[in-house]
């Protein structure tokens, strides 16, 4: 079972032409809503690779009965949420350009409620976007921790990303996420690298690296045409984790989780075109061959 701890939310996606200055506008040329939250896509990836996995989230009165709830439902992502009354369940607004840069607006809405709920103790947990004392109490009582501080890393102060990174078995992060912790930390990228057992960061088109017992691996990205960015990092971890627990070696992880993402990419929306094990496993072999056999159980941690 992966338990996957952050945000769930509703996206507002829309595309403008480029991104405006401050006290400057754009014109929106499409917008379309659409299951989202960093958590809830990951979970969602997980269940349609055919992975356990269960989402602790903080939801609205609203969420309950929802058609997203039904999809979860039907997905078998099992919930433990936080269900907050009078609150609304957190909602993304995110503007894509025509060069694929990309601004969010993120209402918290009932996530609120992560910074005084109890954190579980977890066997293998992936920790996404949330309140990052939650996230720092999760990462502290649980066994096995994956850590992505997604677009909430300017939350955390130097303090939080300390003691978290103390307890992070896996780091993931984009090239901007990267540069913001080690701007928070004041250590280099090596220094960072250093601290885990695992670091992936990925490089948005241009592929991500692996850094584990010292060595480096570059990955690189599954050539399609770009539909929407939004979501490519969450479904890459999605891949890499339910790779990770069949016991797959973490480089073969993360070229699972880049074949995952560019599913994803090729539609708008986080979780529109996620793909199953099958579907992956035949992309997978056009791009990178046969896939290796996994690892006997507890080599891949």
């Amino acid at each position: 079972m992966i338990h996957i701890v952050g945000h769930t939310a509703i996206d507002h996606i829309s595309r403008v032409p480029h991104l405006p200055e401050k006290n400057c506008s754009t014109h929106i040329t499409d917008r379309q809503i659409y299951y989202g939250g960093g958590a809830s896509n990951i979970a969602a990836g997980i269940a349609t690779l055919g992975e356990r996995v269960t989402l602790h989230s903080c939801v609205g009165s609203d969420f309950a009965g929802s058609d997203y709830d039904h999809w979860m439902t039907n997905l078998g992502i099992r919930q433990q949420f936080f269900v907050i009354p009078d609150a609304h369940t957190p909602t993304a607004f995110m503007f894509t350009d025509d060069n694929g840069d990309q601004m969010t607006f993120f209402e918290w809405g009932a996530s609120r409620a992560f910074r005084t709920a109890e954190a579980p103790s977890l066997p293998l947990v992936h920790m996404a976007t949330a309140d990052p004392e939650f996230n720092c109490r999760v990462a502290a009582k649980s066994e096995f921790v994956s850590f992505d501080p997604g677009q909430d890393v300017f939350w955390y102060n130097k303090e939080q990303l300390e003691s978290i990174i103390i307890n992070t078995d896996i780091l993931f992060a984009n090239h901007h996420e990267v540069k913001q912790m080690c701007t928070t930390l004041g250590i280099t990228r090596e220094a960072l690298i250093g601290k885990v057992n695992m670091a992936i960061f990925t490089m948005s088109g241009d592929g991500s690296t692996l850094y584990t017992g010292g060595a480096e691996y570059f990955i690189p990205v599954v050539p399609v045409t770009l539909a929407d960015p939004t979501g490519a990092g969450d479904s890459y971890r999605a891949g890499f984790l339910s790779a990770y627990v069949r016991g797959y070696p973490p480089l073969t992880c993360c070229r699972i989780g880049t074949v995952t993402a560019s599913f994803v990419v090729e539609h708008v929306g986080c979780q529109t075109h996620l793909p199953d094990w099958e579907t992956m496993l035949s992309r997978y072999r056009q791009h990178f061959g046969v896939l290796d056999a996994p690892q006997k159980k507890g080599e891949a941690a």
